[in-house]
């Protein structure tokens, strides 16, 4: 499949899987959009294929998750060193990658992400949280980053670029909090759930219901802290590169505000954002987007690990 209809497929992919992606892609440039999109269908690809699902939705257990995951390691590296794999997400990654010179590093931390979910991983504390968001989530920001033509060696803003990825994958948490308990996983750190008095195997006991929508306000004010980091980041990006990312961060932002607001009725029924709200962020964020935030200062957040 040519580079063409590899954006086509892509194109398609993220308006199936994403509709708020979707929407804030439009806003970059062309080629940055192309490849913006290009990159999302390997993301979604492997996603999908570690869970189970079509586009993000319903979530089945794979016959082998270990077997799973060295093909798509493999694919990937194959993928990444120029190889036409005939399976068109990770040939899109190739196009991608080869076109932004994208670290296979950051590939690699991805796909550790689905491997610790395909060994039953569970965090023990807010550091294993983060770290964890990093693998399904700070990392793609770390590439989306590239693709906006920042460099593979200014760390600190792709600092910056990880902190959005982290907040995007709190609130998606914070969301999924019963979704994730129905199919025996659980993200709410096993400290956090101790300390609250909350059986880490019964999390959505009716009894401990209110101490559990506490530790869901506080993924909620997470996911703020590291979407205002992210925020102050996007300073550094082309305009329109820079301004789809702050319509981005305040259309997914508005998903844990909107949980935080629901006082737990995110347990009851899956958080959504309305059209009229997307579409007031992307009219939004275009005046953000021409006055450069100050520099914010990420004292107090968590670091991912830079590359020697």
């Amino acid at each position: 499949m040519n580079r063409a209809n590899l954006v086509l497929h892509a194109r398609a992919s993220i308006e199936r899987g994403s509709k708020s992606f979707a929407r804030a892609s439009k806003l970059f440039a062309r080629q940055t959009r192309e490849r913006a999109w290009l990159l999302y269908y390997w993301c979604r690809a492997c996603d999908d294929l570690a869970d189970g699902q079509d586009h993000g939705h319903g979530m089945s257990a794979t016959p082998n998750p270990e077997k799973t995951i060295a093909a798509m390691r493999m694919m990937t590296a194959r993928a990444h060193g120029g190889e036409q794999t005939g399976n068109p997400p990770f040939d899109a990654f190739g196009v991608v990658a080869q076109e932004c010179h994208i670290p296979k590093k950051l590939a690699d931390d991805m796909i550790d992400g689905f491997a610790l979910d395909a060994r039953g991983w569970r965090p023990e504390s807010e550091h294993d949280l983060l770290q964890y968001c990093y693998h399904v989530a700070g990392a793609v920001g770390c590439m989306m980053a590239i693709v906006m033509g920042v460099s593979a060696r200014d760390q600190e803003v792709l600092d910056r670029a990880c902190d959005l990825g982290l907040a995007f994958q709190l609130a998606n948490i914070a969301r999924d909090v019963a979704e994730d308990a129905h199919a025996g996983r659980c993200y709410l750190p096993q400290n956090w759930l101790t300390e609250s008095g909350i059986d880490p195997g019964h999390i959505m006991d009716p009894a401990d219901r209110d101490k559990l929508v506490l530790l869901v306000n506080r993924l909620c004010d997470l996911a703020g802290d590291y979407e205002a980091s992210a925020r102050a980041g996007a300073a550094s990006l082309p305009f329109r590169s820079r301004w789809a990312v702050l319509a981005a961060a305040g259309i997914y932002g508005d998903i844990a505000r909107a949980i935080k607001q629901s006082g737990g009725g995110s347990l009851e029924q899956r958080i959504y954002t309305s059209k009229s709200k997307k579409l007031g962020w992307i009219v939004k964020a275009f005046g953000q987007a021409l006055t450069r935030s100050a520099r914010r200062d990420r004292q107090g957040l968590w670091t991912r690990e830079h590359p020697a």
